[in-house]
């Protein structure tokens, strides 16, 4: 009788854990699917310009102003096919005087540091590019290495403390055809989307082990 009590508890545990799953599945599904449908929009509008807006996640934006290279920071990341290399992360001097982070795009590790990376002047220019917002760092990430300008996340606390600025809680990423090095981050609406897949799963092992019970308890 023990044994069949405990029986019991151990397959409604692993059903209500697989269940669990299967519903927290669908939840990424929903908010994976709302990514998308960002991304689908800010590729289909025309970008706006950047003082007129209210900002949202993959907004094409338009802005005027000057980069400060001299206070550009390097975030780690790895390009598409893998390889490490940084994120150049460049603050930008709006017409209104704002002060706004942009991703420039990837470099290898070589080229940190070198003015080959810089090949846009300092003079006031238009650049078109996508919002992102900045959200806090994740927690299994390194601390930034501030005095060697390696970064691991965007932390606008530390960044203000380094340039003495406030920086928007947005980046702007550049448009894939306004450089080259460094090569700018290509946005598409091409994101992995397994979650449904994932449900389906979990789910099925839940109705498995509710079957199995079953017949081995008709076996009894």
């Amino acid at each position: 009788m023990k044994k069949a009590f405990l029986f019991q508890i151990f397959v409604i545990f692993f059903i209500t854990i697989f269940c669990a799953l299967g519903t927290w599945q669908l939840y990424r599904l929903q908010w994976k699917v709302e990514i998308i449908n960002e991304i689908k929009a800010g590729l289909n509008s025309s970008p706006i310009k950047y003082s007129n807006l209210v900002k949202k996640n993959y907004q094409r934006v338009n802005i005027k102003g000057k980069f400060n290279f001299n206070e550009q920071i390097y975030l780690y990341s790895l390009n598409d096919k893998g390889k490490p290399g940084f994120d150049v992360i460049t603050p930008f001097k709006t017409e209104n005087n704002d002060n706004v982070l942009v991703n420039r795009g990837w470099i290898s590790k070589e080229l940190k540091g070198k003015t080959i990376i810089n090949t846009k002047n300092n003079s006031e220019q238009k650049i078109v590019g996508f919002l992102r917002e900045i959200y806090k760092p994740n927690i299994f990430k390194p601390a930034n290495d501030i005095e060697n300008n390696v970064w691991f996340s965007i932390n606008l606390k530390e960044i203000s403390k380094v340039t003495g600025k406030r920086f928007d809680e947005f980046v702007i990423f550049l448009e894939d055809d306004q450089e080259k090095i460094p090569l700018p981050k290509k946005v598409s609406i091409d994101v992995p989307n397994n979650h449904l897949k994932y449900a389906i799963t979990w789910y099925a092992i839940s109705i498995s082990i509710i079957f199995y019970y079953l017949y081995f308890r008709r076996k009894k």
